[in-house]
């Protein structure tokens, strides 16, 4: 097999198995979809999710204290953009040039 041929077909499993893992809970849980349970998971589980990933992505900022500055600024002005304008890309694009112009121009610490 060429190797044209091998990477487009690498390519295509992944894509199959990307739309499988997306639309599978979808299609066997849409007769739950009013469930209790569910909804109850539908209404805390993205929250506590970003809690977790915000811990996460200062752990080491917090443990060590190297960068932390920049983490908690960019960090205030990724919650004061969303509260205010609800853009997430903005909030995003925005947090993340804020903490990689003070991580190359503030001395770690």
């Amino acid at each position: 097999m060429g190797s044209t041929a091998y990477l487009l077909s690498v390519i295509a499993v992944a894509a199959l198995a990307t739309f499988l893992t997306r639309a599978l809970p979808f299609l066997l849980l849409y007769r739950w979809a009013q469930h209790p349970l569910l909804q109850h998971l539908g209404r805390y589980l993205p929250p506590v999710l970003m809690v977790l990933l915000l811990l996460y992505a200062l752990k080491d900022a917090l443990v060590s204290g190297q960068y932390l500055l920049p983490s908690l600024l960019s960090l205030a002005l990724v919650t004061a953009l969303q509260l205010l304008l609800r853009n997430p890309l903005l909030s995003i694009l925005s947090g993340t040039g804020l903490y990689m112009l003070l991580i190359q121009t503030l001395p770690p610490g």
